[in-house]
């Protein structure tokens, strides 16, 4: 079972900045298709955004266009999401998993468990 580690989650006011790190100890992101998800209190895991494994393209829900980015340090085996000019409506535990439609799927489609997340609040 494939796990990752979510970071880089914290209390921001609304327009601020914060970047999230995913990464495992156990395999290696660069080989596969990783997506953030959120959950926000009482919703559904909501996909955020995805980046391909074959040619790296980005993918992101339009309630994020413009303000998040995705991106890979092979490097370092880590995933991270850029994420700027932050609303009250982005507040959610963020996760990040193996995706499994190529970031086709509308949603995205979670290939693993999820993981402990990291919680993202914006608030004045």
């Amino acid at each position: 079972q494939r796990q990752f580690v979510e970071s880089g989650g914290g209390l921001v006011q609304p327009g601020g900045s914060l970047r999230l790190s995913c990464t495992s100890s156990g395999f290696t992101l660069a080989y596969y298709t990783i997506a953030w998800f959120r959950q926000a209190p009482g919703k559904e895991h909501e996909g955020v955004s995805c980046i391909s494994v074959s040619d790296e393209r980005t993918f992101y829900v339009d309630s994020v266009k413009g303000r998040f980015t995705i991106s890979r340090d092979n490097a370092k085996n880590t995933v991270y999401l850029q994420m700027h000019d932050l609303k009250p409506e982005d507040t959610a535990v963020y996760y990040c998993t193996t995706e499994g439609s190529s970031c086709l799927r509308y949603g995205y489609y979670a290939l693993d468990d999820w993981g402990k997340g990291t919680l993202v609040t914006v608030s004045s």
